[in-house]
C-alpha cells in the first residue's frame, strides 16, 4: 500500500471518533468498523486501529464512572439544604448558588474532560497522517 494512503486510513480511522457525536457510542463503534476493515492493509494501520479503539474504550469508560462519581455530590448539593422541607409534606425547589454548586462542577469537569478527549483525537488524526504511530495517553489495552 503507498504511504500516503496508509496515512489517510491511520488519519481516517482516528478522526472517526466524532461519530460519537451523531450517535451513541460511535466514537467506539465507528473506529472499530475502520480498523477492522483496514487491518489487514498494514501493521500501521493496525497499530493505529488498536490505539484508537482502546483509548476510546478507555476515555467513554473514565466519563462514566466520573459520572457515577458526581451524581450523588450533585443531588446532594440540592437535597441537602431541603431536607427540612420533606417533613412539611411539600417540597419547595430552590436554585440558589449552594444548590447549583453540585451540578456546577460537575459541569466544569465534563467539559473539560471532553475537551481533552477531543484535543487528543485531533492530535493522534495529525500525528497519524504525517505518518507518526501516535500512543495516547491514560489508555488501558483491551485489544493487545
Amino acid at each position: 500500500m503507498k504511504k500516503n494512503n496508509e496515512n489517510t486510513n491511520a488519519f481516517l480511522i482516528h478522526i472517526s471518533a466524532f461519530a460519537g457525536f451523531i450517535f451513541p457510542f460511535g466514537n467506539i463503534i465507528t473506529p472499530l468498523i475502520a480498523w477492522q476493515t483496514l487491518k489487514d492493509r498494514s501493521t500501521f494501520l493496525d497499530e493505529q486501529g488498536k490505539e484508537a479503539v482502546n483509548f476510546n474504550i478507555s476515555y467513554t469508560l473514565y466519563v462514566f464512572l466520573l459520572t457515577l462519581t458526581f451524581i450523588p455530590f450533585a443531588f446532594g448539593s440540592i437535597f441537602r439544604n431541603n431536607h427540612h422541607l420533606w417533613n412539611n409534606n411539600h417540597f419547595n425547589f430552590n436554585l440558589n448558588f449552594d444548590n447549583l454548586f453540585g451540578f456546577i462542577s460537575f459541569g466544569t469537569i465534563t467539559t473539560f474532560i471532553y475537551i481533552i478527549g477531543i484535543a487528543l483525537v485531533i492530535i493522534a488524526s495529525k500525528k497519524a497522517r504525517e505518518g507518526e504511530n501516535y500512543k495516547y495517553p491514560f489508555t488501558i489495552k483491551f485489544i493487545k
